[in-house]
């Protein structure tokens, strides 16, 4: 059989499934996602065993430190896998949940209701944790799910996967409900991306180049995903203890995730109080900053920022810093420059804040708070399915709800139309 034909079978197979699905019980659901969140804990000897594999391809080809650090599993990622699952377990189910529901003049009743989309493909790089955590959403949504992940990661997306398996095998899904590409070949996901008879829906998460190129090439729609090009406005009103906690944080705390921070920007009234200590702090954590001609007044020494870092996502410990005159200009730095993706003000002014949340045309905006939140688990959805940086159909973190769309069911008394 070629692989064309391997990928039709499975595509055809989650279809089925995915009409199943649906029947599936809520107290059914939970309970084997209860079960899936245990035998990942029990079986993460050899779940890390083959992690390792990965991680030693991934040194031996160069990759940087910070996407080796995306890759790695330990037992406090494995346990938050573990955690994800019961969080969703907990969560009610949308399936079957009416949105709206009235009455016609003519006596019909139309109820308007959330269903699962049905099969989803899930294209994704690096990061083995989304086996998971795709499995899981993708499960209590009702919806079949087709995972392709990164060949980076292969062996650590294949292990769990095959643990994961083990459930939905004794509890009897529907052969085709989770599926997992095993072949690293890069054709597949052309291959793939034609099959819109059978698939409904395509969310990649990876770099932007992964993102354009599943865009450019799919029959099916897609929920995309582009650069986190993340930014904090320190405010001219800011608490700048605080404003230096969340930039630091937004930085530094993991620097090779979509919801790290990318450009600092900073009132010039407040510029000369608060970026040499901040500068510092970044230096010594071992962060590369890039500043505009009035940073570097003050930051000595610092590389000058170009027009190419405002569009950069580094996804490293580099960090560009630029000065500006108002809100305003920050607002407008944002949204000229920015993906969209999160943004924050760090201000103890009400009325900034409020404009700042009003203006910024992003998925998520923050005030007082890191950009590093902008996360399914940590917005209480359990886990997300990624991230989108569209406006239609989902924005933002995607969980339960956005997984599903919806119907119209009518009842009638034998109705019909004059």
């Amino acid at each position: 059989m070629n692989l064309n034909s391997e990928l039709l079978d499975i595509a055809k197979r989650a279809r089925k499934a995915a009409y199943k699905m649906v029947e599936i019980s809520s107290d059914l659901k939970n309970h084997i996602l209860q079960q899936m969140a245990k035998i990942l804990e029990e079986e993460k000897e050899y779940i890390k065993r083959e992690n390792k594999i990965d991680l030693q391809a991934a040194e031996r080809k160069g990759l940087s430190a910070a996407l080796i650090d995306r890759l790695r599993l330990n037992d406090q990622r494995i346990k938050e896998m573990a955690d994800s699952l019961r969080e969703i377990s907990r969560l009610n189910d949308p399936v079957g949940e009416e949105i709206r529901a009235w009455k016609r003049p003519n006596g019909l009743v139309i109820h308007k209701v959330r269903v699962p989309i049905g099969v989803v493909l899930i294209i994704y790089e690096s990061r083995p944790n989304v086996t998971a955590d795709c499995i899981g959403l993708c499960l209590k949504a009702g919806n079949a799910v087709i995972l392709r992940g990164g060949s980076e990661a292969l062996k650590s997306n294949l292990a769990i996967y095959q643990v994961l398996e083990k459930i939905t095998k004794k509890y009897k899904l529907p052969e085709g409900a989770i599926n997992i590409i095993s072949t690293p070949e890069h054709k597949v996901v052309n291959l793939l991306l034609k099959m819109n008879e059978y698939i409904d829906l395509v969310i990649p998460r990876g770099g932007e180049g992964l993102i354009k190129e599943v865009t450019k090439n799919s029959l099916i729609p897609v929920i995309k995903h582009y650069k986190g090009i993340c930014h904090v406005y320190v405010d001219e009103f800011a608490n700048l203890n605080m404003a230096e906690e969340i930039c630091f944080n937004a930085k530094v705390q993991r620097p090779g995730v979509c919801n790290a921070m990318e450009t600092m920007l900073v009132h010039k009234d407040i510029a000369v109080r608060f970026l040499p200590h901040m500068g510092k702090r970044f230096i010594e954590a071992g962060v590369e900053l890039r500043g505009c001609p009035l940073t570097r007044k003050i930051l000595k020494g610092i590389k000058k920022a170009t027009e190419k870092d405002w569009i950069t996502e580094y996804l490293d410990l580099i960090l560009s810093i630029k000065i500006v005159d108002s809100l305003e200009e920050a607002i407008e730095h944002i949204n000229t420059y920015g993906s969209h993706h999160s943004d924050a003000i760090v201000t103890d002014d009400y009325s900034n804040a409020l404009r700042f949340l009003n203006l910024v045309d992003s998925a998520c905006v923050y005030v007082n708070a890191s950009t590093r939140f902008t996360d399914g688990y940590q917005f209480g959805m359990g886990a997300e399915i990624g991230i989108s940086t569209d406006k239609l159909h989902a924005r933002g973190p995607m969980a339960l709800e956005e997984l599903t769309t919806y119907k119209y069911m009518v009842f009638g008394e034998g109705q019909i139309r004059k």
